[in-house]
Order: C-alpha cells, then sequence, then structure tokens
C-alpha cells in the first residue's frame, strides 16, 4: 500500500524588526562593551589582512594559533614572499583549505609590493582584486583597519539579520544591504562586531540562549528558548 507524502509545511517569512526597535537591540548588546574588537589577533592592516583571508571556513582560534608561529617569520609583504608557498603552508596546515590560502597569501603580498609599495589599499575595488578577497573581506579590512561603516556579513550576522528580524534576507546581500540601511549611522562601524559577538557567544546557530539575551524585547524570535533545567 503506498502512502500520500505529508504536505510541506511552509516556513513563515522573518518579520522584520520595527526601525525603532533597532537602536534599542544594538545599544542592548553592547552593553558593556563600548569598544568592540575583532578576536583575530593582527598588529596592522597587512596582518589583519591575512588573517582575515586565512579565516575563510576556519575559527579565529585556529587562525590566531597558526598566525602566532607564522607572524614570527613573516609580517610584512615582503618577509611573506621571502617565505614562499611552502613556508606558508608549513605553518597553517591546521586550518581548512590551507593550500589555497597559502597561495593566495604569498600572491597578494607580491601584488601589495608590485602595486601599492606594499601597503594594503584603502580601497574596496583594490581589495576585492587581491587573491583570496572576496566582498566579506574587504568589509571587515575596511571596517577594522581603517575605521568605515561596513558591515561584513558571515554565518553569524546572517543568522542574525533573519532570525532578530534586524535585516531578513534570502542572500548574504541582501542581509548586508539591509543592515547598512537598517542601522543608525553612528552604530554601524561597531555594529559589526557586536552582531559577530552576540552571535557567536548568545544567539547561537542550533540553539540561541534567548535566557541570557538582553535585547529579547526587541528581537522578533518567536521560539525564544527558557532557561534549560537542571
Amino acid at each position: 500500500m503506498t502512502t500520500k507524502p505529508a504536505p510541506t509545511q511552509k516556513t513563515a517569512k522573518p518579520r522584520a524588526m520595527p526601525l525603532a526597535d533597532v537602536r534599542p537591540f544594538l545599544t542592548a548588546i553592547a552593553a558593556g562593551n563600548t569598544d568592540p574588537r575583532s578576536e583575530l589577533v593582527y598588529t596592522n592592516p597587512y596582518t589583519l589582512l591575512v588573517a582575515v583571508v586565512l579565516s575563510a571556513q576556519a575559527t579565529d582560534v585556529s587562525v590566531n594559533k597558526a598566525t602566532e608561529t607564522l607572524y614570527r617569520e613573516a609580517s610584512t609583504p615582503e618577509a611573506m614572499v621571502r617565505l614562499g608557498v611552502d613556508g606558508v603552508a608549513r605553518h597553517i596546515k591546521s586550518i581548512g583549505l590551507w593550500q589555497g590560502k597559502a597561495r593566495n597569501v604569498v600572491a597578494l603580498s607580491q601584488i601589495l609590493l608590485d602595486r601599492y609599495g606594499g601597503q594594503v589599499p584603502h580601497d574596496r575595488d583594490a581589495l576585492e582584486a587581491l587573491p583570496g578577497v572576496g566582498r566579506k573581506t574587504a568589509n571587515v579590512v575596511l571596517n577594522v583597519a581603517f575605521g568605515d561603516p561596513t558591515m561584513a556579513v558571515d554565518t553569524h550576522i546572517f543568522r542574525l539579520g533573519n532570525r532578530t528580524g534586524l535585516a531578513p534576507g534570502a542572500t548574504v546581500r541582501a542581509v548586508e544591504d539591509g543592515l547598512v540601511k537598517r542601522i543608525p549611522k553612528d552604530l554601524l562601524r561597531d555594529a559589526h562586531n557586536w552582531l559577530i559577538l552576540h552571535g557567536r557567544y548568545v544567539c547561537k546557530a542550533r540553539k540561541p540562549e534567548c535566557w541570557r539575551c538582553p535585547a529579547t524585547a526587541w528581537c522578533r524570535y518567536g521560539d525564544k528558548t527558557e532557561v534549560p533545567t537542571a
């Protein structure tokens, strides 16, 4: 006997957070962290750029362990080119996609020497033209190294944009554009790190810890989790 397949249940579209709630939501998650920082270890725009390129599909913790030894040998474009692909690879084999990342780090270092005097350009198009650098990486460098009000949408920010209603969108670019449009300009630069840290430590992917979130009053997530029982 054949059985009819169960009807597919449609998922309700996320409700956008009212604009009036965006500022108090961000202010709440920012409480006690007025100067949010990237958890990647870096000393200048170049070491930040390398760290962000290495962080694709890898945790900040794993990248920091790799760059701790890498930067002892090579913390400038000149030294990185001298170290070469095999030398870079020796330090970063513990992180994902290390073969391609080693090639990209050496190649982008050579381009910085050839075209920009060894400096990281403060220009989106120039950054995105570098090997291993996409829009998200460029946004991180522009935000963290140069203080621009950009929004680098990683998995955490994409999740929060949709889950909380802060900026619902089907694509990374849609969420980015929504956040840039909806977040007050005076909060936009710091909002990048506030949202990443909130997604990493509170509004987690598998089970958001709503019981310790200071912004539940403004969050549009309907299925809030309760305090776990012992």
